[in-house]
């Protein structure tokens, strides 16, 4: 009983044999893939049409699958193309061999300049690839390799697709494939030979046909004729009748005179080396046959300038060293850099002169002695003597980042009016050399935020990137910057306006490095007029050429109203005849106050008492001409009123923010409305003043003539007549007009409160400059140097006239448009920008060199110039050009010419490397007889049809290709059998 229950306990251990394994696993997941993207059954498409693997579109679809744990990505790459119609389609597909077995003949796409390899390797237009997904994987094992195979066959067999699946083995960029392909009764298989090393026998057409033939295993004795395509690269690295002929710029002369300071203006242009490094040649015979040509290891017909197909690609330089995208580059490196220029040039050397030598017994001392006011440390010459001093006990005279001449060069080229007899009279004037020009190029800057390009900015730009590159870097550039900040305090102590800049006030379309100077010099010019008007007689007339009201509310419309007018008249002038440095001083006047508190403190009353019609009229511009005053019918006097303060951007967010904080409540309302209405009391005193015993109504006939209202009434007698009142909006109680009107006093502007403080803004805008870092300074100005370095790209690309670089100029200015009109871009999209910028500049410098190269400006002949120029356009657009005539045509003869000045320069050897090398006598005569060097790469590929495996099989297409180079040596092949009658 024991002895029979214990296999009965056995019975309970069943192995389930129906549990799918890993493999039938993965070969459901591949078929599921496959009915997934429809590729099941046999699609026929159009007959390949010549160059389409080139130019056609092709995509791919990818999936991933795992065998067990194992990782695999399947991809579907396929040309995009029309089907034809599917009428009668069924009757005609039973006995058609697959699309992919009929490509394997086709021959309109041998050796496509760019396409997949397996495209180029079996001419397919559509197949499946199963890789590792990870790319470290490989699948390197025999016995994997077959179990893939395997599955491959299995899930083909089973869903009935035609599309060849192919699985890559062995590590990736040895680019090895193995598949299969399957139709009703067909199947064809592709199979790979990779090796380091040539055996000898097949490095020549007769060895690889033995293989081809062997493989084929054909036992009919007339063997159907084997198709042969060939093609030889040549390749050309020695340019021997041509230098590249850029030079970098010579940096002595732009000091030693021979150039002159106009060079700092111009940005450097071109690549430092060939942007071309090699031109490969591929001669091709398309169609040949087995018995016409011979090729063995003694004798070869194959000689390339008997070829009829030539076709040329050129390989460019990697990254080549360009100057202007070096430029720009290491300007904006800069950015990165977060030291001060004290910090850069060692301690501050606008610190006090004295105080390294103070001794520390007359520390105390300072505490009883009266100390004098150090306004003498503002003086121009008094910091410069500082500076240099500092500068000199700290590096030495020797060791000053700029030479003198390098720094004199410059200063003239940004300020030329130093060198006038302008300067020294004090009557500098703005007025530039380049009137602005209303093009697309100089209008640029409103696009970039940048500046004009005949601006003072925009040449600082220009030579801080130039001083960074090639004078001293860093330091070079906050020396000029110290020197730059030094001549604005300067200019604005003794009344000299900066050149290079538009009148005006701050343009807000540029940058806010370029309204601060803009606002340095509207300054300069207040302060320059008013101390002009002190040197006149103190006379309380004023000229015709002060503006009446310039940036009044935007009401000022109505026939009647000359305000725009008399703006025009009298934008030149904005001075005060008799104003003070002094903003108290006018206050200050005994007879004025207490002749203001007599007539002025009740003239705002609904018009005002009638004394104030005694008062004597001031500041008057000149007579309105059309109205009068509503009370006495004297003619209404237009004043003489103060400009409105000009703001740069960041002073304007700064207004606004202070806006806003006084919140949405009745009383922060007010408070913003006064604090906005400043330019409004001001121009209400000058009215008054200009007026005597004036209403509101009169100020509002001018100043906003539409808040104004007359209509035509009857009177009592019946005549018609026209009466006016204020509009709504004026007759709202304890509006900010009447409030205005009611505490504004009769004063004329030359006696009012400034509302722009010339002084404290010029201070504060130099001291915004002293203040700036080199990373900041490069930050403001790098719009500038962008906006320079694609006006730079424009003029050199209308030299060349390249379309697709055209096309890339236009996206550059649309992105940067983009970015810079950011306060602060991100530091990834400038490097785009710049990045962009050199590509255009390398592809410009690619042009240059292959229109030397082929000697296009030599060309006698109009039309073979012409030739010439589209092959070379050509050449930098396509990936391979078809050379018209082969080398019998023009571009073919410059070509052969290239090749034998290089074959030439490389036979002429020192002797010693002949003795070393031992090369017979006979071998290098042949070599100097030869026109070109032994080929670098040698592709063929073998075609025919034949019954396979058995002689009454069906007559399949069959395929090797094959690649020789020097580390090199591949066999591809495609071999199709019947599977029906083997």
């Amino acid at each position: 009983m024991a002895a029979d229950s214990e296999p009965e306990s056995e019975v309970f251990e069943i192995t389930d044999f129906t549990t799918a394994s890993e493999w039938e696993r993965f070969i459901s997941k591949i078929e599921e893939v496959l009915n997934d993207w429809k590729l099941i059954g046999n699609s026929l498409g159009k007959p390949l049409e010549k160059g389409i693997f080139t130019s056609g579109t092709w995509e791919e679809k990818s999936d991933e699958i795992s065998f067990a744990d194992f990782k695999f990505s399947i991809t579907h790459h396929y040309l995009v193309q029309e089907f034809p119609d599917k009428e009668g389609k069924d009757e005609v597909l039973e006995d058609v061999i697959p699309q992919s077995m009929q490509d394997l003949l086709c021959m309109n796409n041998d050796f496509p300049p760019r396409a997949h390899c397996l495209v180029r390797w079996y001419g397919l237009r559509e197949f499946v690839v199963i890789a590792p997904a990870a790319n470290n994987d490989a699948v390197l094992s025999e016995s994997k390799c077959n179990l893939l195979l395997s599955s491959v066959s299995v899930a083909l067999g089973n869903t009935g697709c035609q599309v060849p699946l192919f699985v890559q083995i062995h590590q990736k960029w040895r680019r090895m494939y193995v598949g299969e392909c399957q139709g009703p009764g067909v199947r064809t298989d592709f199979e790979m030979v990779h090796l380091r090393k040539v055996p000898n026998q097949y490095t020549h057409l007769s060895g690889l046909l033995d293989i081809f033939k062997s493989k084929i295993g054909c036992t009919l004795t007339p063997l159907p004729p084997v198709s042969i395509a060939i093609r030889f690269t040549y390749v050309l690295q020695d340019w021997q009748q041509y230098f590249w002929p850029q030079q970098p710029p010579d940096i002595d002369a732009l000091v030693g005179g021979e150039v002159g300071g106009l060079e700092f203006g111009k940005l450097p242009f071109g690549a430092c080396e060939d942007p071309i490094s090699e031109l490969h040649l591929a001669t091709t015979w398309p169609h040949l046959t087995e018995g016409i040509i011979v090729d063995n290891d003694v004798y070869s017909d194959l000689d390339p300038i008997q070829a009829p197909h030539w076709s040329v690609r050129v390989r460019k330089a990697d990254n080549p060293q360009c100057l202007l995208g070096d430029f720009v580059t290491e300007f904006f490196k800069i950015c990165r850099r977060k030291e001060s220029t004290d910090e850069i040039l060692g301690r501050s050397t606008f610190e006090e002169e004295g105080r390294e030598a103070a001794d520390i017994t007359h520390a105390l001392s300072k505490l009883t002695e009266p100390a004098p006011v150090p306004i003498h440390k503002l003086s121009v010459s008094n910091m410069v003597h500082t500076a240099k001093k500092k500068i000199q006990k700290q590096r030495g005279v020797e060791e000053s980042p700029l030479n003198n001449d390098v720094l004199n060069t410059i200063l003239l080229f940004l300020f030329p009016d130093a060198a006038s007899e302008k300067l020294l009279d004090g009557t500098s004037s703005t007025d530039n050399s380049n009137p602005p020009l209303e093009s697309e190029e100089y209008n640029l800057y409103n696009q970039f935020k940048s500046a004009p390009s005949d601006s003072l900015t925009y040449k600082l730009a220009l030579c801080l990137c130039m001083i960074n590159f090639y004078h001293g870097g860093l330091k070079g550039v906050a020396h000029l910057w110290q020197e730059f900040v030094l001549e604005m305090r300067f200019r604005w102590e003794n009344n000299f306006l900066i050149p290079g800049l538009a009148s005006g006030p701050p343009d807000l379309r540029c940058c806010l490095l370029h309204q601060k100077l803009q606002m340095l010099n509207c300054c300069i010019e207040r302060k320059k007029a008013r101390d002009e008007g002190r040197k006149t007689s103190p006379s309380d007339n004023v000229t015709n050429t002060y503006s009446g009201d310039a940036g009044k509310s935007g009401d000022q419309l109505g026939p009647d109203n000359l305000k725009d007018t008399d703006k025009e008249k009298g934008e030149v002038g904005k001075s005060w005849d008799s104003w003070s440095d002094s903003e108290e001083e006018f206050f200050e006047c005994l007879s004025d106050t207490e002749e203001l508190k007599g007539n002025g403190q009740e003239s705002g009353k609904k018009g005002g008492p009638k004394e104030m019609a005694s008062l004597k009229p001031e500041g008057r511009l000149h007579q309105h001409g059309k109205l009068n005053l509503l009370h006495n019918g004297e003619p209404l006097y237009i004043p003489v009123t103060q400009e409105p303060a000009p703001m740069t951007e960041d002073l304007l967010e700064e207004q606004s923010e202070v806006l806003a904080k006084l919140g949405t409540s009745a009383e922060g309302a007010h408070l913003r409305a006064r604090m906005q209405s400043a330019c409004l009391l001001s121009d209400m005193e000058s009215f008054k003043a200009a007026n005597p015993g004036c209403f509101l109504e009169d100020f509002v006939r001018w100043y906003s003539p539409r808040d104004y209202i007359e209509e035509e009434v009857i009177d009592e007698k019946g005549n018609m007549v026209l009466k006016g009142e204020l509009s709504a909006r004026m007759k709202i109680p304890s509006n900010m007009w009447v409030e205005a009107w009611e505490t504004a006093k009769p004063i004329p502007a030359r006696r009012q409160r400034r509302l722009f403080d010339d002084t404290r803004e010029a201070e504060k805008v130099l001291h915004y400059l002293a203040v700036q870092k080199p990373a900041d300074l490069a930050r403001h100005l790098l719009p500038c140097v962008i906006h320079a370095a694609v006006l730079k790209v424009k003029e050199e690309e209308s030299l060349e006239n390249i379309s697709s670089v055209k096309k890339i100029i236009k996206q550059i200015i649309s992105h940067s448009s983009k970015v810079l009109h950011f306060p602060n871009p991100e530091d990834k999209k400038l490097e785009e920008i710049i990045h962009q910028i050199t590509n255009v500049e390398a592809i410009i410098a690619r042009a240059r060199s292959l229109k030397a190269k082929f000697g296009t400006e030599k060309c006698e002949q109009e039309e073979e110039k012409e030739d010439l120029e589209r092959f070379v356009s050509c050449l930098l657009e396509q990936p391979e050009v078809l050379v018209v005539g082969a080398g019998r045509g023009h571009a073919g003869r410059i070509i052969h010419k290239l090749f034998v000045n290089a074959q030439r320069a490389a036979a002429m050897a020192p002797p010693e490397e002949d003795l070393k090398r031992m090369v017979p006598p006979e071998e290098k005569r042949q070599n100097l007889a030869a026109d070109f060097p032994p080929a670098a790469g040698r592709e063929l590929i073998l075609r025919t049809t034949v019954p396979r495996p058995a002689p009454y099989s069906r007559a399949l297409p069959q395929r090797m290709y094959s690649v020789l180079t020097k580390e090199d040596f591949r066999l591809a092949g495609a071999f199709s059998s019947d599977t029906s009658f083997f």
